[in-house]
């Protein structure tokens, strides 16, 4: 709906988003308007379109989702407007012998004529100046924000756009729009695409051609997490993106163009023509020199005494299997180390057996792991402090998204584990590696049957393949207890084995069920009813997985099901609604895209408040606030408190059930895992081994034994990505042996 008004007083304004809380009077009534406004004035005439909503402690507001400025009316409105903070050093008294002597030309005056501003007493011909100067930049973003809203580009949306180009804004997006894509985060092509189309631009315009391959790439890299593409592949996304049959010809000349431009590379693996984006080959290629480069040049470990591991047997009662000593030997001994097995096979003992050497050597350890469930369970378990990637690096958004630990400030470690390596994306491992100060050694322990990073690469698989760094394998199986089934039923699955079901175990539960809606019923009963008091666990701290987000058994109608048993609404001040998803203070939520603008702030053990940016894909918390329709608040699991606008918001989820790919690097108490149908891609072993493995003590599987259980550990499909990193190690490699004179 539409509502016309005044704009009375401004009561918050966050200039970093445009969030503004403010008093319109619309025929005489004060209405609270909320949103994302551009710079408004006190005395400006407003268009405003949104609804109504109410907020729990503020009462009824209107939601603003659009605003079209208008100039003031009145000569009243001029004074408002004037001295309301928008133009510096200019207050109500100057503001009002203004307008008195100008009236309704007030504005005009200002724009056209701002000598005649010296006409007033009390105002120079420098002061005339400045006002005019100010005047006029607030009316160009104002005019920028609404020409861009003019084609349905939300404010959140517009205020970013005009940050990146200000007042070139139209005119750079009435020449190419596509430009939008390369250079403004949250702006997809088919956005750049729709405004193209409104403006006129040909079907088959080359702006549009080249914009759809370097788009399709991103999608190949976002989606597949491959870092390079086949060219006839590009050309076949490319047709069914646009639509549109694009000649031979002109495809070669728009990649010739951006060749040339530098913004993809082009080589041939086995006689077919490849492309990658350049910041893909150079994450690559730079990842492939770092590693030979630190594998040679870390300070050297001396050849550890068996009496080190022997004094950490004894202070921690265990004894380790020779594979184990082995593969703690290579870490201390060698710059670049790998350490992979399945759950069971002690690697977080040997983390731990690592960490105490180094520490008896005098040397600093760092530990670290893609998230923040990850470093938790990490420093739980080895008594080490652990913290994310992402903080280790000290993640801030300058000019995109910037580390300031990087090789020009780099961590102060000695030695760097990173544990759930299979999760760590070629982006991320690039910029820790990059971070790595000389003489430093790293340690990567993982699982490689795991899937691979939500993000593009496929780093510690590559690793492996290579056969350039040292890589120690764990097959033993160290934790397991007579009566315990998880891991030895993870392995077997791992294998291509049938899991034993033997429902008289304490941790491993076969449940039939075949229909998809019996099934999603049968989760619900167990989380909220059956098992918490069996595991001692609340109903929240049980994890529901499952393969697919649609579908009678899926993610969606699971996460609805279990929404009204666990968190039933109790009171509608208390909900806010985005897309169709009702949210409700208490609600588990998980983030779905990496944000790396977000603000956050938190409680240190000291009693400090800390604050930083970034809130991550899969990072899970609890509603904890609702602010009416403007959005709501939510407590992640690591004491982060963030507050969600509405368009913030399009990027979370119920998270009662979660896609076995977004649980990854994660460990629950106890798991539910409803198995369903679907296309071998997704339905297959590895998905299975990856849901079984993120349990800590039990496993409930819900599905029939022959149509999903059975499919699923036969079923031996991997979708292999497309990366370079492989062949580029080896190639560093070899380079440094014919160079240098290294060996492996």
């Amino acid at each position: 709906m539409k509502l016309e008004g005044t704009l009375r007083s401004i009561i918050f304004h966050n200039s970093e988003n445009g969030y503004t809380v403010a008093e319109v009077v619309s025929s005489n009534k004060r209405i609270i308007c909320v949103g994302n406004l551009p710079i408004v004035a006190e005395g400006e005439e407003l268009e405003l379109e949104g609804e109504y909503t109410f907020h729990n402690k503020f009462g009824q507001q209107f939601a603003v989702s659009g605003c079209v400025i208008q100039t003031p009316k009145t000569v009243e409105g001029v004074v408002k407007y004037l001295s309301s903070g928008l133009i510096k050093g200019l207050g109500p008294v100057t503001a009002k012998a203004i307008a008195t002597k100008f009236r309704q030309d007030t504005l005009r005056i200002i724009a056209e004529e701002p000598n005649r501003l010296a006409e007033v007493k009390g105002i120079s011909a420098k002061k005339a100046k400045s006002i005019a100067e100010q005047f006029a930049k607030a009316r160009e973003m104002q005019q920028q924000i609404m020409f861009l809203q003019g084609y349905n580009i939300s404010l959140n949306l517009a205020l970013r756009v005009y940050e990146v180009y200000k007042g070139n804004t139209e005119a750079v997006v009435k020449q190419n729009p596509y430009v939008l894509v390369d250079d403004v985060e949250g702006v997809g092509f088919i956005t750049a695409d729709k405004i193209a189309m409104s403006m006129g631009i040909p079907i088959d315009s080359d702006y549009r051609v080249k914009s759809a391959v370097v788009y399709c790439m991103r999608e190949s890299a976002d989606r597949g997490g491959n870092t390079f593409i086949y060219e006839d592949s590009v050309a076949e996304s490319v047709k069914s993106l646009l639509k549109l049959d694009v000649p031979e010809e002109k495809l070669k000349v728009v990649l010739d163009v951006l060749s040339l431009e530098q913004s993809i590379k082009r080589f041939e693996r086995e006689d077919k023509a490849c492309l990658c984006l350049s910041k893909y080959f150079n994450i690559e290629k730079n990842i492939a020199y770092k590693l030979v480069f630190t594998k040679y040049t870390a300070i050297a470990g001396a050849k550890i005494e068996d009496i080190l591991i022997t004094h950490f047997e004894e202070l921690n009662q265990i004894s380790f299997h020779i594979d184990q000593k082995k593969a703690i030997k290579s870490a201390i001994e060698n710059g670049v180390s790998v350490i992979t097995g399945g759950p069971g096979t002690g690697k977080t003992t040997i983390i731990k057996c690592i960490c105490y050497i180094f520490h008896t050597l005098k040397l600093d350890v760092q530990c670290v792991t893609p998230t923040g469930r990850a470093a938790k369970r990490m420093q739980e378990a080895t008594g080490e402090e652990a913290k994310t990637i992402h903080r280790v690096l000290d993640l801030s958004f300058k000019n995109g998204i910037f580390f300031t630990r990087n090789e020009h400030n780099p961590l102060d470690a000695d030695v760097v584990i990173v544990d759930e390596m299979s999760m760590v994306d070629a982006f991320v491992f690039n910029a820790l590696l990059k971070a790595l100060k000389a003489g430093a050694r790293i340690v990567l322990v993982g699982d490689k049957d795991q899937l691979p990073s939500v993000g593009a690469g496929n780093v510690l698989a590559d690793i492996i393949k290579s056969g350039v760094i040292p890589v120690c394998s764990l097959s033993y199986i160290y934790r397991q207890s007579n009566d315990s089934l998880i891991v030895s039923n993870a392995h077997r699955i791992n294998r291509g084995e049938m899991p034993t079901i033997n429902n008289q175990s304490k941790d491993f539960f076969f449940i039939s069920r075949t229909d998809g809606e019996d099934i999603a019923e049968e989760v619900c009963g167990l989380v909220a009813k059956r098992l918490p008091s069996f595991v001692n666990v609340a109903p929240q701290g049980i994890q529901v997985l499952a393969p697919m987000k649609a579908g009678g058994g899926g993610v969606e109608r699971i996460n609805k099901l279990l929404q009204e048993r666990l968190n039933p609404c109790s009171d509608s001040r208390r909900t806010f609604t985005s897309g169709n998803t009702t949210y409700r203070v208490g609600d588990k939520v998980m983030q779905t895209q990496n944000d790396y603008q977000m603000e956050w702030q938190r409680e240190a053990e000291n009693g400090a408040i800390e604050s930083g940016e970034g809130v991550f894909n899969g990072d899970v918390g609890f509603i904890t606030a609702v602010y009416g329709g403007a959005g709501l608040q939510v407590t992640f699991e690591d004491g982060r408190i963030v507050d969600y606008n509405v368009a913030d918001a399009t990027n979370l989820m119920l998270a009662y059930a979660v896609t076995i790919h977004k649980s990854q690097g994660s460990e629950f108490e106890a798991v539910v895992i409803a198995l369903s149908s679907g296309p071998p891609s997704i339905i297959n072993k590895n998905l299975l081994y990856t849901a079984v493995t993120r349990a800590k003590n039990v496993v409930v599987l819900v599905g029939d034994y022959k149509k999903h259980l059975m499919r699923m550990v036969k079923t031996n499909y991997i979708v292999e990505r497309n990366t370079m990193l492989c062949e580029m190690l080896q190639s560093e490699q070899q380079k440094s042996e014919t160079l240098y004179g290294f060996k492996v």
